[in-house]
């Protein structure tokens, strides 16, 4: 009976409907109007998607200068992506800058660049954690004098397992913000006056998936990288009249100790393919192409794929809730592993 009653109120709602839609033609055409509207538009960001991630080239690395004697700075330059960034950077022509807290890894990198891609290199050594207007400063000093073509502001730090906010460490609530946030605006704010006076600069800021939507037992660092994509969206307008491009790189995982992932999947690539994508698609959106970005890029295939999807399904609490239980489960296969080791001692 019940089954009865739902088909004879669906029937009388669409009866009522077509009723409607005769009686008032300029209410169709408004229906038929938007509905085409939103297929066209499906169907354009989705090829732009596409284009984008497998067959047009991004911009140029000449343009800021490579090959010319421009120097690329990369933070976080010792190990995993920042490395690769510097390796790939001199690769394609730019003297690099190499910045990060280590002094011998810095020399060791330096020394390995400038054999490898016969171009000049630097190092300069600075802990961001730590880091207050006296070493800023001394950051100045060592870039004043360069002509800064690319800018990479990768160093990063994460939580050491997922935790809860209430019971998060103090140095992690110090150190995240200081690192991420902080050590991005005066590095930048340090190289930018340079390339605005050359009209000409390309600004990477690593991002991750985690700034996208809220990522429980990760608040602080998911805080931070959500403020890389705002903060890419605000500089790249202001800078773009001056032929500087800035891009929030939108990164899922990357094997790296950052990550703790040591085996690469489709999903999850090495540094090498990783930076090759980001270098060779400059300027364009990627997988954010469909979410209309205007500063974000996911250029590594399978995260531009993933960003689409995630994107198109449009339904964060779904996402914030997956993320929750992942992590609560990292959490716990965490501490028995502490566990663990604690009792092997």
């Amino acid at each position: 009976m019940s089954h009865l009653v739902k088909a004879l109120d669906l029937a009388s709602v669409k009866e009522c409907l077509q009723g409607l839609l005769r009686q008032q033609p300029a209410f169709a055409t408004v229906l038929l109007a938007l509905g085409s509207f939103s297929v066209i538009r499906f169907v354009y960001q989705t090829l732009s998607v596409l284009l984008q991630t497998f067959v047009l080239p991004g911009t140029s690395l000449k343009k800021f200068g490579a090959k010319k004697g421009a120097w690329a700075v990369v933070t976080g330059a010792t190990d995993g992506i920042g490395k690769e960034f510097a390796g790939q950077l001199a690769k394609a022509g730019f003297n690099v800058l190499l910045v990060a807290r280590n002094t011998a890894l810095l020399s060791s990198v330096g020394e390995e660049i400038q054999q490898k891609y016969k171009v000049q290199t630097q190092s300069h050594s600075v802990d961001f954690a730590k880091s207050g207007d006296a070493e800023y400063e001394a950051f100045e000093k060592a870039v004043a004098g360069l002509d800064v073509g690319v800018l990479v502001n990768n160093v990063g730090k994460s939580h050491s397992m997922p935790v809860n906010f209430v019971d998060t460490p103090q140095d992690e609530l110090k150190d995240i913000p200081a690192i991420n946030v902080d050590a991005t605006i005066r590095v930048t704010h340090a190289i930018l006056p340079g390339m605005v006076q050359r009209k000409r600069g390309l600004i990477l800021n690593v991002g991750s998936f985690a700034g996208a939507f809220g990522s429980p037992m990760l608040a602080v660092y998911s805080a931070t990288k959500a403020f890389l994509s705002t903060f890419s969206d605000a500089l790249g307008a202001e800078v773009k009249k001056d032929g500087i491009i800035v891009e929030h790189l939108n990164t899922y995982f990357v094997v790296s100790k950052l990550s703790k992932i040591r085996r690469p999947t489709a999903l999850i690539p090495t540094p090498a393919p990783f930076v090759r994508s980001v270098l060779s698609k400059v300027g364009l959106n990627c997988g954010a192409a469909y979410s209309g970005r205007p500063n974000t890029s996911t250029p590594y295939w399978s995260h531009a794929l993933l960003d689409y999807g995630m994107t198109l399904i449009g339904m964060p609490t779904v996402f914030i809730r997956y993320t929750h239980n992942l992590h609560k489960d990292i959490r716990r296969r965490a501490l028995r592993k502490k566990e663990r080791e604690a009792k092997a001692l």
